[in-house]
């Protein structure tokens, strides 16, 4: 080609995407891959993820469900560790945690990658992602850990994407965290088995967990899964003795039958105990349900309604700019003990943990 002839652009588009690949695989060339745990060799080097229940058998050179986990050789790898594609630095309130350490900042990351199929996901951009799909950023969990303490946030959290398919990142992070005096939560779905939750448990210090509706036919519909595995690492969470909230996105005339979240509401109670924080969240359009009109704030009033008709002491409105049911009252004199106004803490009225005005213990882990 002459000097003063022009590249075409088909040329320079094909040069610029081989570069990238050959960049990236160069880059992940000198990062050894991290061999998963909880997974049990077969034979002929298949292999079965036993990490959550869909409990993926796994041909040589193929990935389980989630898409990060791949077996090569006979061994399971996970692809995403120490490649997160999204750090943040949140209010602790964003997670949503409303009873842990109000007003303060959460170092937040994640990796590509889920292990449920939500059709409502507001993050789907990188939770139904491959790791291929998305650039990220390798850190190693001593140096995640590092950055962490340099941001002056007192908490680790593993969020916005799924935490369980980065298991491993999140495990060994969270035991660093825990040696360097920091705090680790997690918001998840709670889609894993027990034995691999147990063991992170031991680590972790608050978690917030999508209970996505009450139904199986609902979890299997919306989200490729079911509703009884979650209910299983709810109470193993509790009897780890990690401290527990709940979201619960309401989508109108799907999860909103006032029978059925009685009858969670009424589960929490039981299982769960009645301090335990219960966040309704309002829908809006995303993802695959686009065409969905978000959710009433009459149907998240009624959902509050029915929790404390049902003994639950602490219940919030999420998603609703303004809402009054956006505060933590006192159960026993009903006055504002945490205010908030979206994010941000507007009044704090604890003394040790206890309502200022009247003494009574509120439950959470307070500053």
């Amino acid at each position: 080609m002459k000097p003063n002839q022009k590249f075409p652009l088909v040329s320079f588009l094909i040069f610029y995407l081989l570069f990238f690949i050959i960049s990236k695989s160069a880059i992940s060339a000198d990062r050894p891959l991290k061999e998963a745990q909880f997974y049990k060799k077969l034979e002929n080097k298949v292999v079965r993820c036993q990490l959550c229940p869909r409990q993926c058998v796994i041909p040589e050179k193929r990935r389980g469900y989630c898409g990060v986990r791949e077996n090569q050789g006979g061994i399971l790898y996970t692809l995403v560790f120490s490649k997160p594609v999204a750090i943040h630095i949140d209010p602790i309130e964003k997670k949503p945690l409303f009873h842990f350490l109000p007003a303060t900042t959460a170092f937040s990351i994640a990796t590509a990658g889920c292990n449920l199929k939500c059709k409502f996901c507001q993050n789907w951009e990188i939770s139904q992602a491959r790791p291929e799909e998305i650039e990220y950023t390798y850190i190693e969990p001593k140096d995640l850990v590092k950055k962490a303490l340099a941001s002056g946030a007192p908490t680790i959290a593993y969020t916005y994407s799924e935490p369980t398919i980065f298991y491993e990142y999140m495990l060994e992070t969270a035991k660093l965290a825990r040696q360097a005096g920091l705090k680790n939560v997690m918001h998840s779905n709670g889609y894993i088995n027990e034995a691999p939750l147990r063991k992170l448990a031991k680590y972790l210090d608050a978690a917030n967990i999508d209970l996505k509706a009450f139904t199986d036919d609902y979890y299997k519909k919306m989200t490729d899964s079911s509703l009884e595995p979650v209910l299983k690492s709810l109470k193993a969470l509790r009897e780890e003795g990690v401290f527990i909230e709940i979201t619960n996105l309401i989508l109108p005339g799907y999860n909103d039958d006032p029978a059925i979240l009685e009858k969670m509401c009424n589960w929490i109670k039981d299982n769960l105990g009645e301090d335990t924080p219960l966040h309704f969240s309002r829908f809006y359009p995303m993802y695959k349900l686009t065409a969905l009109n978000p959710t009433p704030v009459s149907t998240l009033e009624r959902a509050r309604q029915i929790a404390l008709n049902c003994g639950l002491r602490y219940v919030y409105i999420g998603n609703v700019g303004g809402s009054l049911a956006e505060n933590t009252y006192c159960p026993k004199c009903g006055k504002v003990v945490v205010g908030r106004k979206g994010y941000f803490v507007t009044q704090y009225n604890l003394e040790n943990g206890n309502c200022k005005f009247c003494g009574e213990r509120i439950s959470g882990v307070w500053r």
